[in-house]
């Protein structure tokens, strides 16, 4: 019995002696440090399709300009139904009207004119105003006698057209300014001249015909008041012509540079 106890005794102390000389367990390296993540800003939201096309609108719009041309050139032929001469009868005389028109909105314009007719005008023989009685003027012709007439007129004034259909533009113009007019008549070798000046007042209006975006043709009807050789004359004029106006040049967007992609 003994001897088994010494023997126990004998491995136990070899068991504490090897574990007391056995090194440390060593530690387990720890995982490295992570640095935190960096604070960064929310992106804004995409835009939506619908403000998307808003903004694309938008920018067309802003590159289109105005709707309506800010110059207008025009030129045609015009007949006059005159009376210049308060003889009673009316001359119908040919000439041309041209005119330029500076648009500072849709509904308004300013107008600067011109215009001139010339052709026959017919005075009676027994009345002959303005031209002086026989003698010293005695023309060989009865009832009337031939006045070779020339008529101008420089006016300035306001143009009120109205732009809502696609083809016909509608307006009205009032102007006035200033007029002149000449009568030349011969009788038995004497050359007599008549001529007056007076404040014309014209009031009218007609329409465009829209051809392309820059050219148009115009029809137009007016009165023409003038007051030559202290009267009043009532007079009626008509013309037709093209108008060319100025057309405002599309700005390239980045739309249209950008190709899509395939």
């Amino acid at each position: 019995m003994r001897k088994c106890l010494g023997a126990l005794v004998s491995v136990m102390a070899l068991c504490v002696m090897s574990w007391a000389q056995s090194p440390p367990p060593t530690p387990a390296p720890a995982p490295p440090s992570t640095p935190a993540p960096a604070q960064t800003q929310p992106l804004p939201p995409a835009p939506t399709p619908q403000e998307s096309s808003s903004n694309r609108a938008a920018a067309a719009n802003r590159a289109k300009g105005p709707k309506f041309p800010r110059f207008e050139w025009f030129a045609g032929y015009s007949y006059g139904q005159t009376g210049f001469f308060n003889a009673g009868h009316w001359a119908g005389l040919n000439g041309w009207n041209a005119s330029f028109a500076l648009n500072a909105a849709t509904w308004f314009g300013l107008v600067v004119e011109g215009s001139e007719y010339f052709g026959t005008s017919k005075i009676p023989t027994a009345v002959p105003a303005p031209f002086p009685v026989c003698p010293p003027f005695c023309p060989t012709t009865s009832p009337t006698f031939n006045v070779d007439t020339r008529e101008y007129n420089i006016l300035f004034g306001a143009q009120f057209p109205y732009r809502k259909y696609e083809r016909w533009t509608p307006f009205g113009e009032i102007l006035l300014g200033h007029g002149g007019v000449r009568g030349e008549a011969i009788a038995q070798g004497l050359d007599q001249r008549e001529v007056s000046s007076g404040l014309p007042i014209l009031a009218g209006g007609g329409a465009d015909y829209k051809i392309t975006d820059r050219f148009a043709l115009r029809l137009k009807a007016d009165y023409l008041e003038t007051k030559f050789f202290k009267h009043k004359q009532d007079n009626l004029r008509l013309s037709v012509g093209i108008v060319i106006r100025s057309v405002r040049k599309k700005k390239r967007q980045l739309e249209d540079e950008t190709q899509p992609e395939p």
